[in-house]
């Protein structure tokens, strides 16, 4: 059974940057995609970065691009997401997910074995 579980989370000030991380396990990451979701309080759930399974190529969400960096290291079944100059407006619960195609996507219903997410708190 495909589950992920993310940490890294925490409280930044505007402009600061954190890493946060998700470790997957049923699954050998080298065979899937991986992205990256994030719900801020009161709205749905939003695509943020996705990864092929090589990594050799990445997308990302206008609202965070040139922000953020999604990567991934096989050997140890862990993705990050490196979110540098965060602004307030990026406060979330951060989730990952399993994509198990080779094309990159920013469909949720794409995505499998969702975590429970970590908190990112940017204050102003």
């Amino acid at each position: 059974q495909v589950h992920v579980v993310e940490s890294g989370g925490g409280l930044v000030q505007a402009g600061g940057s954190l890493r946060v991380s998700c470790v997957a396990s049923g699954v050998t990451l080298s065979t899937v995609g991986m992205g990256w979701f994030r719900q801020a309080s009161g709205r749905e759930r939003e695509f943020v970065a996705a990864i092929n399974r090589s990594g050799t190529s990445a997308d990302y969400a206008d609202s965070v691009k040139g922000r953020f960096t999604i990567s991934r290291d096989n050997a140890k079944n862990t993705v990050y997401l490196q979110m540098n100059s965060l602004k307030p407006e990026d406060t979330a619960v951060y989730y990952c997910a399993v994509r198990p195609f080779a094309t990159l996507g920013q469909r949720q219903r794409d995505y499998i074995g969702w975590g429970q997410g970590t908190q990112v708190t940017v204050s102003s």
